[in-house]
């Protein structure tokens, strides 16, 4: 089946939960209200490393309202060791972040939590705080674990990319630089020899936060009699979540249950950060407990994107050929791992052909809090440096800069950065639609404006998964799922279902299910969803059509393979006017003796080779060269879609990604002094793009189908967001001819460029 014959596949549809979110009716964590709830409020840590000398909670517990006051050695995890965010549930004698929780207060109402949160005395002793990256490496520097980092038990680095991303931990003298990765290909001295053309320069870039609508919300509920508990949470991943918790708490899986609600953005960032917290809460107190951060709070205390250093130099022969790429890269971790180096390195050594490549990565320990994931975790960063450089080696040899990327740009069966290969890519065909673009082929720049581009791309994954379809007796068809929808995947997976039944997309109602109520499915996160679950789902909606046809064969006195359900209605192909409805045929299965039985088909998938995704950004910028204001006042995306299940949500997933890489590449930073004090811990201070400075966003999608993925999808969400800063950066080259190097690109470094420029 070709594209041009689907009926409902490929063709915009709007949000299948668009009602209820427009009219307020959807339910999100917060909203959960349940009998005897109680309301909970946390201490954070006011010092980014010092030692708890005295907890106080006298005054507090004699407040009314407040039910209790609870320290680390209150709850039952208070014999797990702290080795990421997810089980630094309370400090236990020392903290090692602004923000970490010290305490938990409780109350009847979160004014009396909050009250009681005021009245808790907690005396402190200030200890070294090592904040900044480059001096944490230092060999006289403070030591964060001077015993050694504690070993993880699990590692949620795995649900943003399909590459290798477990560092190497150093067996040596405990050290701030806990681990580091090493790749290498070829000889980069032979490389650079080889080289007409060298540039080496340092990129940097900042943290950054996720800046979802929603703070992070969880509702716990623990059921006595069953020794369980059950959390109402807005999560990416709630089987993830489920494991997370009920290894730190101690429990069973059967135990957990985790009830996924509407959510209100995630990014990669809501993978069980308070859930248990609240989970140990609830369970201690054996009544139901709510927590609702606050953004403030948010800032403080979740996972942001790590910041990052690279060293960067490359070669190239005058003809454009690259000849050597070698790199140094930093992430500051905050105080536990989360192991990104990999995907950075694929990414890196991995766009461009080149025979001799040598990246190493540190990945360094700092008190601030633990790096997360951010939508592409680690791409942007690297990105930005990559094709910072392959825009000044177009500069300096004089060369077409899209036509340098296409002369080097990688193809299927090409090694990445780690070594790995590329499967099936189209990174060409994306620069050669670029190529042939209006807005490349007809480019203009008035005074002080600049045109720059510049690519981008995931490797993606993919998770096995399943789902149930089952046929209701007045037709309607319910696909029941355990995925997540944070991105209106859902709105492309009914119209899977749709297009195999041969039935109206309004015909379908998508349940989402629990762990406890739904079938086994992908996590919101590394570009899988629809990937992972529109196998699964058509394999479920093809098995339910093969038992109605098997009825209908009856019905009809004649052979399945000569029937079709169009439009609802089974009818013997070619013979439209004689028909029987989906609804008739499930009344039968309900009632006959030695038939198949009701109507419920179940799916699995599980396929076997990522589809990594790529994008090439152009973007038209204004500077202000006496304030160094950049305005964006074009701005194109590029993508290789594979197949667009749903246009009009892959171009929605395609426009909010460009607008967050705006966002990195002009505004966003969470700074920090030399004490571990957030400076830019609210949306006074932490600026995101504003709906007036946002250029309007043109997404080309190509259709370079994926030889596994279903009806040749690709993931999406990942790459809109990899190559914005660098694109930005190369406009403003372009513009005002300076190149800046540290992100974000705000206007007084712009200016301090040009003064520099102009004394030189």
């Amino acid at each position: 089946m070709t594209p041009k014959e689907y009926q409902y596949l490929g063709k915009g549809r709007r949000l299948v939960e668009g009602l209820d979110k427009v009219t307020g009716r959807a339910r999100y964590a917060g909203d959960v209200v349940l009998p005897g709830m109680l309301h909970a409020r946390p201490l954070l840590s006011p010092y980014a490393h010092a030692k708890i000398v005295s907890i106080d909670k006298s005054a507090a517990a004699c407040m009314p309202g407040v039910v209790a006051v609870l320290t680390a050695d209150d709850l039952p995890t208070r014999d797990r060791v702290m080795a990421s965010r997810n089980s630094a549930v309370l400090a236990k004698e020392r903290v090692l972040f602004r923000g970490q929780p010290v305490a938990v207060v409780v109350g009847e109402t979160p004014a009396a939590a909050q009250d009681g949160a005021d009245a808790v005395a907690i005396e402190y002793e200030p200890l070294p705080v090592v904040a900044d990256m480059l001096q944490a490496m230092a060999p006289d520097a403070p030591l964060i674990w001077p015993e050694g980092l504690p070993r993880a038990e699990s590692d949620l680095t795995a649900a943003h990319a399909a590459v290798e991303t477990e560092a190497e931990t150093l067996a040596r003298t405990p050290s701030n630089v806990h681990a580091e990765d090493h790749f290498k290909r070829g000889d980069v001295v032979q490389g650079f020899r080889e080289a007409d053309v060298i540039i080496e320069r340092t990129y940097t870039s900042p943290i950054v936060h996720q800046t979802y609508m929603e703070p992070h919300a969880a509702v716990a509920e623990p059921d006595p009699y069953r020794g369980s508990v059950t959390i109402y949470t807005g999560t990416q991943g709630q089987f993830m979540v489920r494991d997370e918790v009920a290894r730190i708490l101690g429990l069973p899986k059967s135990k957990v249950r985790i009830v996924p609600q509407t959510l209100g953005g995630g990014f990669g960032a809501k993978y069980g950060i308070i859930e248990p917290l609240v989970g140990a809460v609830a369970l201690t107190l054996q009544r139901p407990v709510r927590l609702a951060l606050t953004r403030s709070e948010d800032f403080l205390t979740t996972t942001p994107s790590p910041a990052c250093r690279i060293e960067l130099k490359i070669g190239a022969k005058k003809d454009g050929a690259l000849t050597a790429i070698q790199a140094r890269v930093l992430l500051d971790n905050g105080v536990f791992a989360f192991a990104l180096g990999g995907i950075a390195a694929t990414l890196l050594g991995g766009y461009y052909k080149c025979s001799h490549v040598q990246i190493d990565f540190y990945e360094v320990l700092t008190n601030k809090p633990q790096a997360g994931a951010y939508r592409a975790p680690t791409a942007p960063q690297a990105t930005f440096a990559l094709e910072s450089h392959m825009d000044e080696l177009a500069r300096a040899l004089q060369l077409d800069p899209l036509e340098l990327r296409l002369k080097n740009a990688a193809e299927t069966g090409d090694p990445t950065g780690t070594g790995e290969i590329w499967p099936d890519m189209g990174l060409k065909v994306v620069l050669e639609t670029l190529k042939e673009h209006p807005a490349w082929q007809n480019r203009v720049t008035g005074p002080n404006e600049g045109i720059g581009l510049a690519v981008g791309g995931w490797p993606c994954f993919m998770t096995p998964s399943s789902a149930i379809c089952r046929v209701d007796s007045d037709g309607t068809v319910r696909l029941h799922l355990g995925s997540v929808d944070i991105s209106g995947v859902n709105s492309s997976l009914v119209l899977v279902a749709a297009e195999v039944l041969g039935v109206s997309p309004d015909q379908i109602e998508l349940i989402q299910g629990d762990t406890v109520t739904g079938p086994y499915g992908a996590h919101s996160g590394g570009s899988q969803t629809t990937y992972s679950m529109s196998g699964a789902v058509a394999n479920a909606a093809a098995e339910a059509k093969r038992k109605l046809l098997e009825l209908a064969s009856d019905h009809f006195e004649a052979r399945a393979e000569d029937l079709e359900i169009r439009n609802g209605l089974v009818q013997v192909k070619g013979v439209p006017g004689h028909t029987v409805s989906l609804g008739e045929l499930v009344e039968v299965a309900q009632t006959k003796g030695g038939g198949p039985g009701p109507i419920v088909g179940e799916g699995h998938a599980a396929v076997e080779q990522n589809a990594p995704a790529f994008t090439v950004h152009l973007a038209k910028v204004r500077v202000d060269p006496e304030t160094g204001q950049v305005t964006p006042i074009q701005y194109v995306v590029v993508q290789d879609v594979g197949f667009a299940l749903n246009p009009l949500m892959v171009e929605g997933q395609i426009h909010g990604g460009a607008v967050q890489s705006l966002g990195w590449a002009l505004q966003e930073a969470m700074l920090y002094d030399d004490e571990g004090q957030l400076l830019t811990g609210s949306l006074m201070d932490y600026a995101v793009p504003k709906f007036d400075s946002v250029p309007g966003i043109e997404a080309v999608l190509v259709n370079n189908p994926s030889p596994l993925g279903p009806f040749g999808a690709r993931g999406v969400g990942e790459p809109p967001i990899t190559a914005g800063p660098a694109a930005i950066a190369n406009a403003i080259r372009d513009a005002v001819g300076v190149r800046l190097t540290d992100l974000p690109l705000r206007s007084e470094r712009v200016w301090q460029a040009l003064q520099e420029k102009r004394e030189a």
